[in-house]
């Protein structure tokens, strides 16, 4: 019996590992916050990650905490911001996009579930300043929801 030729065994190897190299995304931002997302039933799928970008509030982590308090706080990509850099941010996210897609640019709040309102209007205030017009929530779903009485 002839001896079984391994030949092709390396041009295998290296077409999964492309395959795993093409499909596998790498987290663009480490997450400063701790955001424990609010509960929804009705949810819809993120269509183009690549238009979106991200706003997190909620409570720092603890190795940040004794920087910046246990307060929630905003962090746009790896840093801690004030609702006044928002414009910025979104300025430069825009930048970043092609010209035909600027216009479908969207914004997704990820926001903890025990954040104060008056933050997220700060922020919805300073997106609407910065014509940041579409703006999603991230929240995790559930099957139902029962109301309190």
């Amino acid at each position: 019996m002839p001896a079984l030729s391994t030949a092709s065994l390396p041009d295998i190897v290296f077409m999964l590992l492309f395959f795993f190299m093409v499909t596998t995304t790498m987290r663009e931002q480490k997450l400063n916050v701790k955001v424990k997302l609010p509960a929804a039933t009705e949810v819809a799928k993120l269509e183009k990650k690549s238009l979106t970008s991200f706003v997190f509030i909620g409570t720092p982590n603890r190795e940040f905490q004794a920087i910046y308090g246990t307060d929630a706080r905003i962090q746009l990509n790896d840093s801690f911001r004030t609702p006044e850099d928002i414009r910025d941010f979104i300025s430069s996210e825009r930048e970043k996009l092609d010209e035909a897609d600027k216009g479908f640019m969207t914004v997704a709040l990820k926001i903890d579930e025990e954040a104060r309102m008056g933050m997220v209007t700060d922020v919805k205030q300073e997106l609407r300043k910065a014509s940041a017009l579409k703006i999603m929530y991230i929240a995790r779903k559930v099957e139902s929801i029962a109301l309190a009485e």
